[in-house]
């Protein structure tokens, strides 16, 4: 099984996703960007944006594969995703091999996100660059918000204003997994 947190940058999906693995232990942890950062070290990304890469997006559906396959563990996701094309492309991967995708999508007001954002550092040695993420974070909130409209029939879309734990709670229970406290 995958569990995919998806939502715009700033959300809370790698958060949700550390308290989910910390009642989970035996789920892994993927995290695509990681898929992306390899990529930029060997090839360019003409848009910036390592998800246009058509090779990123077959690679992240199949270490994800991969990763069930092999280890028989339930995988989290922390990924944001939300172009509709490449949603159903690395999802019906997943599917075509009947790997079952519980798909959750964190929704959190614009502003909220614009205060996460800019309270985050990403790059602490190097200020400039951090400004640049920043930037590119915000920008992408209003096609993250747009895409709450376009995103799978299934995808359980929760409140990213609770408390990390209560939405754990709440995953961990519709996965149907046994929680460690």
């Amino acid at each position: 099984m995958i569990v995919w947190v998806n939502g715009a940058f700033g959300s809370g999906k790698s958060t949700l996703v550390d308290e989910v693995r910390s009642r989970w232990p035996e789920a892994l942890v993927y995290d695509p960007e990681m898929v992306g950062y390899v990529l930029r070290e060997i090839v360019e990304v003409p848009t910036g944006d390592f998800q246009d890469l058509r090779l990123w997006r077959r690679q992240v559906a199949n270490l994800a594969v991969g990763l069930v396959e092999e280890y028989q563990r339930p995988v989290l996701v922390p990924m944001t995703l939300v172009d509709p094309g490449y949603v159903e492309e690395i999802f019906g991967a997943l599917k075509d091999v009947g790997i079952t995708t519980q798909h959750f999508f964190l929704k959190v007001p614009e502003d909220v996100l614009v205060e996460r954002i800019d309270g985050r550092s990403f790059t602490p040695d190097d200020p400039e660059q951090d400004e640049r993420v920043r930037r590119w974070c915000k920008s992408k909130i209003e096609s993250c918000i747009a895409a709450e409209d376009s995103l799978p029939g299934d995808t359980v879309f929760l409140d990213g204003e609770l408390r990390p734990q209560e939405l754990a709670d709440d995953v961990l229970v519709r996965v149907g997994a046994r929680s460690v406290r």
